[in-house]
């Protein structure tokens, strides 16, 4: 078992409904309404932006240079992510500019900024335990939703499902895994975890109200 794996089982079905939300279950199939896939994308944009100055403390806060190359692998990943953003939304016809000056809505900003408070008062574990339920979980969901793209030609989201169900996004995944691992040294006290646990949770909620904002804001 890994560290991932047993915080996920800790919290049970509040994993699933993240991983299995309404908003999911509706992009998988392909029947999201577009506006609310616009919305979602353009708060994501935002949300990576600051996820990205949470991998850039993540980096601050190492103490060697193998963790300051980790934290610069999982920055790195997010840049390349925010170009999927980027082509989707140009589409659209929203000009660059525009996506940076988008208002970041409730749930977005509860979100980031608990990643970075958390980092910000706690150690690099964690820092990385709060990012967790992204990095790690939009891996699991892309492998999820790729038969489903892949049985459908004309699957309006494929692309989206691809960036994160392809082999870049998955490495990244499977890294921030082996990542927990080696910030545990082996060891994790009970008292530990159960700390742990309360982060990963809070996370996993906040990951959950993140697709229900942008349901919400069409219902």
């Amino acid at each position: 078992m890994t560290l991932f794996k047993d915080l996920k089982a800790a919290i049970g079905p509040e994993w699933q409904a993240y991983t299995e939300h309404e908003f999911v279950q509706k992009l998988s199939e392909g029947t999201l309404p577009l506006p609310v896939f616009q919305d979602y994308l353009v708060q994501d944009y935002l949300f990576l932006v600051q996820f990205a100055r949470a991998n850039a403390l993540a980096a601050y806060k190492s103490r060697s240079l193998a963790d300051i190359t980790d934290a610069s692998g999982a920055l790195r990943a997010i840049l390349h992510e925010t170009e999927l953003h980027r082509r989707l939304t140009a589409r659209w016809g929203i000009p660059e500019d525009e996506l940076d000056a988008a208002p970041e809505k409730q749930a977005t900003v509860a979100y980031t900024r608990y990643v970075l408070d958390t980092g910000m008062s706690g150690d690099l574990l964690d820092l990385h335990v709060a990012l967790s339920p992204c990095t790690i979980g939009y891996g699991e969901i892309g492998v999820a939703l790729d038969s489903g793209r892949r049985a459908r030609e004309d699957h309006p989201y494929a692309e989206w499902i691809a960036e994160y169900a392809g082999d870049e996004f998955q490495g990244a995944a499977t890294a921030a895994i082996e990542r927990l691992d080696a910030l545990t040294g082996g060891e994790v006290t009970p008292q530990r975890f159960d700390a742990l646990v309360r982060v990963f949770r809070a996370a996993t909620r906040l990951e959950a109200d993140f697709w229900q904002q942008a349901l919400d804001s069409f219902n």
